[in-house]
Formats: C-alpha cells, structure tokens, sequence
C-alpha cells in the first residue's frame, strides 16, 4: 500500500495595501472653518392669515310648527291634512338618517353623512349637504308645453 498525502489548498495572501497620510492633509481635514465664510440661514416664507368664514344665520331655527305653515301656505291644502304628512316625512328622513343610508332630495339637495358619535344622551351626525346653485332658485320658464303647440 502506498500512503497518499494530500495538500491542502491555502489561498495566496492578499496584498493590503497602506495609505499614508500626511499631516498636512490631516491638517486640513480636522481645522475649523474659516470665519471669513459666511453662513447661509434659510428664509422662511412670510406666514398668511387664513380668515375662517362664519355661517350667515339670517333667521331663527325652522320649527315643525312653521314647517306646516309654511306647507299649507305653498301647497294650498287644509292644515289638518298637512300635518300627518309632514310628521311621516320627518319620520322617515329621520330614520333614514339612522341608519346611515345618504339622501339625494332635491330641491333640498344631496346629505352625506361623514360621522356620528353615540352620547349619552343621543347621537351626533356631522353631514355634508350639497345645493346644485339652480335647485334653490325657482325657475321662471314652464317646462310644460303650451296648448296652441
């Protein structure tokens, strides 16, 4: 039997290579700014006042009380009859409201509800309600045709 040795591999030595500096470059690294510089300090732009705009609040709350009147004033129909109406109508729009679901009534308008927060007491709703600019206004011309046509 012959005895085999076997070699083992080493990788040839790396080469490392050493960067002197000198002092002079250390000098120049470590030295404090020169005071002829002169500093640079941002300018921040000129604050603006943004003035919040107040809610225009020309009369007092509209009561169900003058709901109805104001009802039977337009419509032209006895007060007695007006008045469940009135009452069914704001009982479902408040339970619509309850349940969360949006209203899109015009004239009135679109009423998107964008929180409610349970209180002791009742519920809060903050809404979002959007106007179409001709939805308020009455319109002058007659949208039925005339006889003669």
């Amino acid at each position: 039997m012959t005895a085999t040795t076997t070699k083992k591999r080493t990788a040839p030595a790396r080469k490392t290579s050493t960067k002197k500096t000198t002092t002079a470059a250390k000098a120049t690294k470590t030295s404090a700014p020169q005071p002829d510089a002169p500093k640079v300090v941002p300018i921040a732009p000129e604050p603006t006042v943004v003035e919040t705009s107040q809610p225009v609040v020309s009369e007092p709350d509209l009561r169900k009380r003058e709901l109805i009147d104001l009802v039977v004033e337009r419509s032209g129909i006895k007060k007695k009859d007006a008045k469940p109406v009135v009452e069914a109508m704001l009982e479902v729009l408040g339970q619509t409201l309850a349940e969360g679901r949006e209203l899109n009534l015009q004239p009135l308008g679109k009423l998107r509800i964008n929180r409610v927060q349970e209180r002791g007491n009742g519920r809060v709703m903050v809404c979002k309600l959007r106007q179409s600019v001709n939805g308020t206004e009455k319109q002058d011309e007659d949208p039925l045709a005339d006889g003669e046509e």
